[in-house]
């Protein structure tokens, strides 16, 4: 089968470190499922694993890729959860086990036209959704889901500021946000990628750092230190940053002064569970999605494209593949 593999690691040169070739088939454990993959999304934890973040050398060679749909062999449209893990280890919540794992952090992933996964993994496709939408879902927009409904505890009314709208879980905050009933301000660096959060849901889009009208009660930060100080001084007192990553860096100010006296909270998240997944489908039912979710779809041979894209920040939603 055909694959995206990453053969060695580079922090200067990641894609040099990625392959396209043959690979075997995956092997199928008991208690685990083997799915054809239509369509594998890319995402930022692609890009780590070949700069060597967070990713030991000693498990490369590896295919990459944290989330997908497919089929499965009995002809089953299906949606793969990426995360890995017992949900009794972490309190009911697999995104706390210590021992959980991403999908292509120990076992193989899904740019490849086969990837093994667990049965609990295998989540069905519901009807109307396509392919390329589904392949968005379990990383980027389960991540948004989780940050919004479980970590910040969002609630009808409230005003939310998403920073970094057009990257991939940023513009899914954004129409999130907008379905669980919020007032959704968002930050872009372009006109382009900020006329592109207001056509996702957002009320207004400003400028990286610019007033907002009122102070908010839920920043979404992806960015980290480029936008850390504008995120803490746009919350109401007792308000909360969620955070899932710090694509400019993760050294900012810290600013305790202002955490303290404000009583702000700092809440971090990563990726979301089975159940928060079921949650976000059960939202996309009753909510159409938007049109553009979708910035490209590329064919595997062109892989090295969309982490590009990906990696240098052009583009406005999700980059997906077809193996």
């Amino acid at each position: 089968m055909r694959a995206a593999v990453a053969i060695a690691q580079s922090a200067e040169d990641p894609l040099g470190c990625l392959v396209v070739r043959d690979e075997p088939e995956p092997t199928i454990e008991p208690g685990w499922e083997r799915i054809r993959v239509r369509v594998a999304g890319l995402n930022p934890h692609d890009l780590w694993t070949l700069r060597g973040v967070g990713h030991p050398a000693e498990r490369i060679p590896m295919i990459l890729g944290c989330e997908g749909a497919g089929e499965t062999d009995d002809g089953r449209r299906v949606l793969i959860h990426g995360v890995i893990g017992d949900p009794g280890a972490g309190g009911g919540d697999e995104t706390l086990d210590p021992r959980r794992e991403i999908l292509s952090e120990v076992h193989n992933g899904t740019l490849a036209e086969y990837v093994g996964v667990p049965a609990r993994n295998v989540v069905p496709l519901p009807d109307g959704l396509s392919f390329e939408q589904a392949a968005c879902l379990p990383v980027a927009w389960g991540t948004a889901y989780r940050m919004l409904t479980t970590r910040a505890g969002l609630r009808p009314g409230d005003a939310v500021l998403v920073q970094g709208a057009a990257g991939g879980v940023s513009s899914a905050a954004i129409w999130i946000a907008r379905a669980l009933g919020a007032r959704v301000y968002a930050t872009a660096r372009t006109p382009e990628k900020r006329a592109y959060a207001v056509a996702l849901g957002a009320q207004e889009a400003f400028e990286s750092g610019g007033r907002l009208p009122e102070r908010v009660d839920v920043v979404v930060d992806t960015v980290g230190e480029a936008t850390w100080k504008h995120s803490l001084r746009s919350l109401k007192p007792g308000g909360c940053v969620v955070t899932c990553g710090a694509t400019s860096g993760a050294s900012p100010d810290a600013e305790l002064n202002r955490i303290f006296y404000l009583q702000l909270r700092i809440i971090g998240s990563t990726m979301c569970t089975l159940g928060e997944l079921h949650g976000l489908l059960d939202l996309i039912g009753r909510h159409p999605l938007p049109d553009g979710m979708l910035d490209r779809v590329l064919p595997l041979e062109r892989v090295h494209e969309g982490l590009a894209a990906l990696a240098s920040g052009q583009h406005v939603g999700k980059i997906v593949v077809r193996p």
